[in-house]
């Protein structure tokens, strides 16, 4: 009997747009492997119980990217609901989510990070930061570089504006060179990619849409730079409890070496993102790497008396 697989995009993230071409990819992909698949457009909370309620699924692809689908708030409700679900769980998606978090992890697991302060939005507007000039300023607790600054003068730091004062913002230096990447799955990192915008840097706009970034698979540094990077983001995926599948963004330059910058514990899908396509690289078919992800599909399990003393 084919397993049941509800494949939950969408969302009410900036990124719901891309969550939802992801779904359509996996829904596809699942389909063609066999097995018995649903799709939630995922809205709001009460609706999505009663929608495992009826469809019963065996275990849910999360194709969710950014706020409640990749933060810990999706996969705490299915853990509650001990429904078995794909890619990382509740605590190692909240950490991932959170870049403050995650560069405490990082620089507690050794992995180079820059120099950063975190702070309220309204705070850096009076007070300004101790990070020299050039630095990059961006959302706490955002994904896929939505609401990223980079600030080279005066003039681009009044231009940096959040529609909320209480906003955290992370201020980091920037680290010039070449922008890479690099996916783990199943504990061993796939590949590293250097991206090539055609403007600017590698934001929203150049992630997805076509034509806007060079992808040069494999990246063209040394192999000494390359381990490191690998060694990264295997250590990243490890510390952060992260379940097979993750990716780790870094810049690189002869200076300052491979410098860590965040991690997605929920990364794309889409035909333009970068896991498939190292996947790929290394023998493992998109419809495989679905696949594999839906067969090690889990929640924490509820234990009886887990506390008790």
């Amino acid at each position: 009997m084919a397993k049941k697989v509800m494949v939950l995009a969408g969302g009410v993230s900036a990124e719901r747009e891309v969550s939802l071409v992801t779904g359509k990819g996996v829904v596809e992909a699942l389909r063609g492997k066999g097995y018995e698949v649903s799709e939630h457009d995922f809205r709001d909370g009460k609706t999505l119980i009663r929608a495992l309620s009826e469809e019963k699924p065996d275990a849910v692809f999360n194709a969710l990217h950014g706020n409640w689908g990749e933060d810990g708030e999706v996969q705490g409700l299915l853990d509650v609901l001990q429904i078995p679900y794909t890619h990382s769980g509740m605590k190692a998606s909240l950490l991932g989510m959170d870049k403050g978090l995650t560069r405490m992890i990082a620089y507690a697991a050794g992995v180079k990070t820059a120099e950063a302060e975190q702070k309220t939005f309204g705070d850096y507007k009076r007070e300004g930061t101790k990070i020299a000039l050039p630095y990059v300023v961006k959302p706490v607790a955002d994904g896929s570089s939505v609401g990223v600054f980079i600030v080279q003068n005066s003039e681009d730091e009044a231009g940096v504006w959040y529609d909320d004062e209480n906003r955290e913002v992370l201020i980091e230096k920037f680290i010039g060179g070449k922008e890479l990447t690099c996916a783990v799955f199943d504990g061993r990192a796939l590949a590293v990619t250097e991206l090539r915008p055609k403007e600017g840097f590698y934001d929203y706009r150049s992630k997805y849409t076509a034509g806007m970034t060079t992808h040069v698979l494999p990246a063209e540094i040394p192999s000494e730079a390359e381990k490191q990077i690998k060694y990264y983001a295997e250590q990243m995926h490890r510390a952060l409890g992260c379940r097979m599948l993750s990716r780790s963004d870094f810049r690189y330059n002869e200076k300052d070496g491979a410098v860590f910058l965040e991690i997605n514990t929920n990364p794309g899908m889409t035909p333009l993102s970068l896991v498939p396509e190292q996947a790929k690289f290394c023998g493992i078919s998109y419809e495989d790497l679905c696949a594999r992800l839906v067969e090690n599909a889990a929640c924490r399990e509820m234990k009886r008396g887990e506390n008790e003393k």
